[in-house]
């Protein structure tokens, strides 16, 4: 086993970030509730599908997002995958802030947590596993329940959002 210390020395680290940014990934958001069942989330550019049987999906989280107290918490969270059109909303959720929803329209979902309003698709799912990824958390979820809408995806490439136009 390589000593991981080690390993990053031989990288310059922006450098690295930047490669990684050339692979193009969807961008959605976690919302959840906090501690005291204030709706809150967290953008993310790192979701998965993993397995059908059973129904489960995977994203990371930085280990230093206030977020991830409430996703080990185990009280389940919801994807929301944005439309080309709410780049908006995952910079707002991309950032800290008292009142994450302040203007961005929501439901209740079937879980009894946020979903943000004409999402591309949505899951709600049940807390399954969190593993250790470094610097992030490895989060899977049991999908409960999951929608879709219409339209195009926004894709975060290269630091910057785009759109793919079908």
């Amino acid at each position: 086993m390589l000593d991981a210390v080690s390993d990053t020395k031989q990288f310059d680290l922006r450098a690295l970030r930047n490669a990684f940014g050339r692979f193009a990934t969807g961008v959605a958001v976690v919302s959840l509730t906090d501690a005291d069942g204030q709706a809150t989330g967290v953008t993310i550019s790192s979701f998965s599908s993993l397995s059908l049987e059973p129904p489960l999906c995977l994203f990371s989280l930085g280990k230093n997002q206030v977020s991830c107290r409430w996703i080990e918490a185990g009280n389940g969270f919801n994807v929301n995958i944005l439309r080309d059109d709410q780049q908006g909303a995952a910079w707002q959720f991309a950032k800290p802030s008292e009142d994450k929803f302040d203007g961005v329209a929501w439901y209740e979902g079937r879980n009894g947590l946020p979903v943000i309003a004409d999402n591309l698709c949505h899951f709600e799912c049940a807390h399954w596993e969190t593993y250790d990824g470094g610097d992030h958390i490895i989060v899977v979820g049991r999908i409960d329940h999951f929608e879709e809408g219409r339209g195009d995806p926004l894709v975060f490439y290269r630091g910057a959002m785009a759109t793919v136009s079908q």
